[in-house]
């Protein structure tokens, strides 16, 4: 199977980061090359067999010089190409690969008569070709299905004229159509009335999403209507599609320590295979004097090298990663490296954002308190502040008080992370957040509050308690799953969920979903401080989030996850894992597929090495046939291949 010069082919490097190009074959290249592959093998095939049957049977005209030229057109018709391909190799300098070692090993069976199994080592090595091929289009097609949701064609709305462009071409303001069951392109603020939207690519929910006048959409959903237009926020580049499409394209060229072992075994191990063929040609001279047969030692020697080949370990090995990181996009799930496969495996530990993670993020005020002010003239100043800030809490204010006089406007605002804002409205100070923001600014009220279950934004008017506003945010129907899940996989022995929510909502959530420990109150840096509590401890981390105040603990984690559909740009960024459909129970399965991918990866270099070791010492000592040796090299590989492909019709 092919060595890393071949896997390198379909990659672009820079800097010591790749990148697959999945553009580089269309469609009816792949048509007519699948035809040209499997020709050359099946004809080739037909006639070595025709050979070695006029050979069994001893056939008088198929004796020297026939025998040879039949087989040698045979051999160039096979193994032609990998011969010439050893050869420039050479000429570069690069002398210790297996191209080199099969075309060596191949020749000299020529040179001692061994036509039929000479030939036979480069046919099986081309068939070992088409599988592991084979198994790479697999992977590919399964990350190649994410690819596709982007748009290649944009209607642009421009002086009452309708253009189309691609969508590189749109600028930020430009206004965009798009048509009943056309995705949408890039990023933008509705300016239609309303909209139904399949957000599935995005977010896993294949239910529609309605949104109205000037809601933000995403790149990649699906109109489900009417005509739609769009005011353009984020150039193709920017948009959030865009960037994780970036990612998968990016996440194959990340090496797994595994990997980057075999790797650099593999360049050790090629030139001391080699001298030691040639060791075995030559050091017997000394010992036997004349009973020493040159013929016999240097067969042992080529079959010495037909198994020393580390085809098995170079191809099967990446080709088991490329497999996870592919069985991971089909499952809405994006490894950033294969890297991160490996160290899925070690967590034992993962700790939970609440708030757009474990419950919708989709706030509804629930009730309204006011002290001296009307409810209305209430939640007026409380949301003319709030539209401010771009928090899910923010919003459902906003939402509910539905101003229609958009003059009056908050003034010196501050925001204060984790517990509120600060504002200036008509001549009077108002403060809206959490107790904490109250306790901050010397603020008395009433100490019930605190027993009050659902979120709480407390009010303050120029210094004096003006009353509070209930929220309320929903579980997603999926987290029960997510925590059972966790709680099945045996290394998972504790299951944390951090918030900056207060304590009672915390431990209600805690408590449906039967999370082992939870932890309300906090600041982003109360995150950061539990974490390293937790690392502290030896425990190896997984953290998932999806806000940007998530991106420090994402980063610091051991394996940092975002929910990537709906999920802010930096948790996205940070992360090493991104759940393309924010589904929590999309972390397990993550999990498992680290789980699966190691336990195949070890698999083949256990059954490559034990097999190999096997065989190498039965050649050096007359024990294995020329034939051995093929079944010890492109079998193995082979069935190390099929074991790599395994993991992409697994379920998890």
């Amino acid at each position: 199977m092919s060595h890393e010069h071949e896997v390198e082919e379909n990659l672009d490097c820079e800097d010591g980061a790749c990148a697959v190009d999945f553009t580089k074959e269309s469609e009816p290249k792949e048509k007519s090359s699948f035809n040209k592959e499997y020709i050359i093998p099946a004809v080739g095939l037909i006639f070595l067999l025709i050979g070695i049957g006029l050979e069994f049977y001893k056939v008088d005209f198929f004796e020297f010089p026939i025998n040879l030229i039949w087989f040698g057109i045979i051999y160039l018709f096979i193994g032609g190409p990998i011969v010439l391909k050893a050869l420039k190799l050479v000429i570069k300098g690069d002398i210790y690969n297996e191209f080199v070692l099969m075309s060596v090993a191949t020749i000299g069976a020529f040179a001692i008569g061994s036509y039929a199994e000479g030939i036979a080592v480069m046919l099986f090595y081309v068939v070992g070709e088409l599988f592991q091929e084979s198994a790479v289009n697999r992977a590919k097609r399964s990350i190649e299905a994410l690819l596709k949701v982007q748009v290649e064609e944009v209607t642009v709305l421009e002086n009452g004229k309708q253009l189309i462009m691609h969508p590189k071409n749109v600028q930020v303001g430009q206004v965009i159509l798009t048509k009943s069951g056309q995705k949408i392109a890039l990023d933008g603020e509705l300016l239609s009335e309303n909209a139904s939207l399949n957000t599935a690519a995005l977010t896993g929910e294949s239910k529609p999403d309605s949104k109205k006048k000037g809601d933000t959409v995403l790149a990649g959903m699906i109109n489900l209507n009417q005509v739609i237009e769009v005011k353009v926020t984020s150039v193709y580049a920017d948009t959030k599609l865009s960037k994780i499409l970036k990612l998968v394209q990016e996440a194959v060229g990340r090496k797994a320590k595994t990997q980057l072992l075999i790797s650099r075994l593999a360049k050790v191990y090629t030139p001391i295979v080699f001298w030691l063929a040639i060791a075995l040609v030559v050091l017997p001279f000394f010992f036997l004097g004349d009973n020493y047969v040159f013929q016999t030692w240097f067969q042992r020697a080529l079959i010495f090298l037909v198994i020393s080949c580390p085809c098995a370990l170079v191809i099967s090995i990446p080709l088991g990663y490329f497999g996870g990181i592919g069985a991971g996009s089909r499952n809405g799930i994006l490894f950033k490296g294969s890297n991160f496969l490996d160290l899925m495996t070690k967590v034992d530990t993962v700790v939970m954002d609440k708030t757009g993670t474990l419950t919708k993020g989709v706030f509804e005020v629930q009730e309204v308190v006011s002290v001296e002010l009307s409810e209305e003239e209430f939640v007026s100043f409380v949301a003319i502040l709030e539209m401010n800030s771009t928090h899910p809490i923010s919003d459902a204010i906003v939402e509910y008080a539905n101003i229609l006089d958009s003059s009056i406007k908050a003034t010196t605002i501050e925001e204060f992370s984790g517990h509120g804002m600060k504002g200036m409205i008509d001549g009077k100070e108002i403060l809206a957040g959490n107790l904490r923001l109250l306790e901050k600014f010397n603020v008395n009220f009433d100490k019930q509050l605190r027993e009050i279950v659902d979120t709480i934004v407390v009010v303050a008017i120029d210094g004096n308690y003006a009353g509070y506003i209930t929220i309320a945010d929903t579980i997603k129907e999926d987290s029960q799953k997510a925590i059972t899940d966790l709680h099945s996989i045996a290394k998972v022995t504790q299951i944390v969920m951090l918030s900056g929510d207060k304590q009672l909502v915390v431990d209600k959530v805690a408590q449906q979903l039967g999370i082992d420990k939870a932890m309300g109150g906090l600041l982003p840096e109360d995150k950061i401080t539990e974490v390293e509590k937790l690392k502290a401890e030896g425990r190896t981390i997984a953290f998932i989030g999806d806000g940007i105040n998530d991106a420090p603990v994402i980063t610091l984690s051991d394996i940092g996850l975002a929910m990537g559909g709906l999920g802010s740009d930096a948790a996205i960024e940070t992360a090493d894992v991104i759940i393309q459909t924010d589904q929590p129970s999309k972390i397990a399965t993550a999990i498992k597929i680290g789980n699966a991918t190691n336990k195949i990866i070890w698999q083949n270099i256990y059954l490559a090495l034990g097999v190999k070791i096997l065989v190498l010492i039965l050649g050096a000592l007359g024990m294995a046939t020329m034939w051995e040796a093929v079944i010890a090299d492109v079998g193995v590989a082979l069935l190390a291949i099929l074991n790599a492909v395994r993991i992409q019709r697994m379920k998890f």
